[in-house]
This record gives C-alpha cells, sequence and structure tokens, in this order.
C-alpha cells in the first residue's frame, strides 16, 4: 500500500515538472521570436501646425414686423421658418373702428364699402424666426407681430482666443467644417468690440458663400494655421515615444529583418496625426516601429506583421 502511494506521489511530481518545463520552453520561444509590431516610413511633404476653433452661425441683422394701427388679426399669412421676400403681404388687420362701425355705415348708405383694413407687408428679405400674434387676437399700433431674419445678413462668428490674434493676417482665407462633413470657404472680417470675461475670446465676423440654407446657431470647425513648413519630415504620431515628464523623445527604428533600436530625436511642430522630425536625419526608406512599439527596449527583437 505504501509503495502505491509513493508511486503516485512520484508520478504528479513528474507531471509537474514536465507542465512547467514545457511553459518555460514556449515562453523562450515567444521571447526569441520577438515582439509583434507594425511598421511605417517617415513622410517628406507640407506640415501645418493648426489649431481648431469653433464658430457659430448666426443672422446679424433681424427686423421686427410691426403693426401700424390698433385691431384685430384678420389674417396670417406667417410661418416660422418661412423664407418671405420684401413687399409680401404677412399680416391684415381690420382696425377697431372697422369692427364696430363698419357695418352700421354700410347698412345706411349701400353705396360705401367701408372695410377698414390695413395690409402689412414684409419689410424686407429673410426667414420667420417669431411670430407673436395669431388670427382674431387683438393687436396696438408699434406692437411686433413677427420677426425676420435678414437672409443677407447670414455670417459665422468665430471665437478666437485673445492670445492667437497674431495669427489674423495669414489666415483672411479659412475653410470652415459642419457637422455634416460638408465644407464652406469663408473670409474673416471685422471682429465685435467685446471680449468674453470668462474665456477671453473675441468673435471675428466669418463671410460664407452658402448654397443651401444653414440654421443659425450650427458650430463649424475652423483651423487657424500658427507655422507652415515645406518639404519637411514627419512620422506618425503613434510612432513616438516619450519619458513620463515628455523631456525625452525616441522611435524605434528597425536596423535589420527583426531588430529594433531607439533612436533619440528632436521633434518640430506638430499635425492633427504627424510629427515633425528635425533630427536625426531620415529617409523615406527607414522604417519605424508604429504599432507594438509601448515598452520596447533598445536593441528588441521584433516579429513584423501585416497591416
Amino acid at each position: 500500500m505504501n509503495n502505491y502511494k509513493l508511486l503516485i506521489t512520484a508520478f504528479a511530481f513528474t507531471s509537474i515538472i514536465a507542465c512547467k518545463t514545457e511553459v518555460k520552453e514556449e515562453a523562450n520561444e515567444v521571447v526569441a521570436m520577438g515582439t509583434p509590431v507594425t511598421l511605417t516610413s517617415p513622410v517628406n511633404g507640407k506640415m501645418n501646425d493648426e489649431v481648431e476653433l469653433n464658430a457659430v452661425s448666426t443672422f446679424l441683422l433681424k427686423t421686427n414686423v410691426k403693426s401700424n394701427a390698433n385691431g384685430y388679426l384678420q389674417l396670417v399669412n406667417a410661418s416660422l421658418g418661412k423664407l418671405v421676400n420684401k413687399g409680401e403681404e404677412l399680416f391684415v388687420i381690420k382696425t377697431k373702428e372697422a369692427s364696430s362701425l363698419g357695418s352700421n355705415l354700410t347698412g345706411l348708405d349701400s353705396s360705401m364699402h367701408f372695410e377698414g383694413t390695413i395690409h402689412v407687408k414684409a419689410p424686407g428679405t429673410g426667414y420667420i424666426s417669431q411670430i407673436n400674434y395669431r388670427v382674431g387676437d387683438y393687436v396696438q399700433d408699434g406692437e411686433a407681430l413677427a420677426t425676420i431674419t435678414d437672409a443677407k445678413s447670414f455670417v459665422f462668428l468665430l471665437e478666437l482666443p485673445y492670445e492667437l490674434k497674431a495669427y489674423l493676417p495669414a489666415n483672411k482665407q479659412v475653410q470652415l467644417k459642419l457637422p455634416d462633413a460638408n465644407l464652406l470657404n469663408g473670409v474673416i472680417e471685422s471682429p465685435l468690440p467685446s471680449v468674453d470675461p470668462v474665456s477671453q475670446t473675441q468673435r471675428y465676423i466669418v463671410r460664407v458663400n452658402k448654397l443651401n440654407a444653414i440654421p443659425e446657431n450650427l458650430i463649424a470647425k475652423v483651423n487657424l494655421i500658427k507655422q507652415s513648413r515645406q518639404n519637411t519630415i514627419s512620422v506618425p504620431k503613434a510612432a513616438l515615444l516619450s519619458n513620463e515628464t515628455q523631456s525625452e523623445f525616441w522611435i524605434m527604428k528597425l536596423i535589420d529583418s527583426n531588430t529594433a533600436v531607439r533612436v533619440n530625436i528632436t521633434k518640430g511642430i506638430e499635425s492633427n496625426s504627424h510629427v515633425e522630425i528635425l533630427s536625426p536625419t531620415l529617409s523615406a526608406n527607414d522604417k519605424i516601429v508604429l504599432t507594438g512599439n509601448y515598452g520596447l527596449s533598445d536593441t528588441a527583437k521584433v516579429v513584423i506583421k501585416k497591416q
């Protein structure tokens, strides 16, 4: 019986040793193969150092359609969002006197056709953004019946941080990206004479040639170019590594088919996707580790994956 127990124990111990050896061999095999990575190459071309700003659509001019008599609204030919032209009839007012005396005067003399109605027309072309009364309401002289936004006064207001004011002379022509990915060309014009006390941004008028109706308060994106470089070398941002304090930067560069070495670099301007490399000099034939580079030591073994 004791011999049987010893045999079972010896078998179990041998199995454990074998499993550990197998796991160790597999780990050594992975280390020998290397870390899976993907590669990229430096790019030679134009780079812009840009800052993204918001621009809000608005109508600078809004005109009130006013009543010019006391009376009751007999007809309302206006609706929210409707495009109206200058001179188009919007309201018909029946005066207070006509409502009380009109039928009596007609009864006394059938030849008299006293209507006592006043036709209120649009003072300009634009969109109706507000209606204050409906048919049958009593209105007084001078009251605003509706509000028309002047279509010709449509602009975007660019929210510009005051410290970026120096970059405006080189950015008079801008491109606005709408939320639906459509692009509009615009021209930056005069600023409004005030600065937001909290954000310290100043609003600048941006004129656009719009083809379709754009609603008010739509936020567009504008890229303001701070610096521009021609024929410069850059790499994707994902290929750049740094220490915790971001005082040192480096990339992992292949020196043969499966060895990557650390190369300290001096970076220049940055775009949304790339970083300029000022030194050392790189060429388009160099192979730079793009993914899988985090935590790699100098002279690391790698395995190149297909992208």
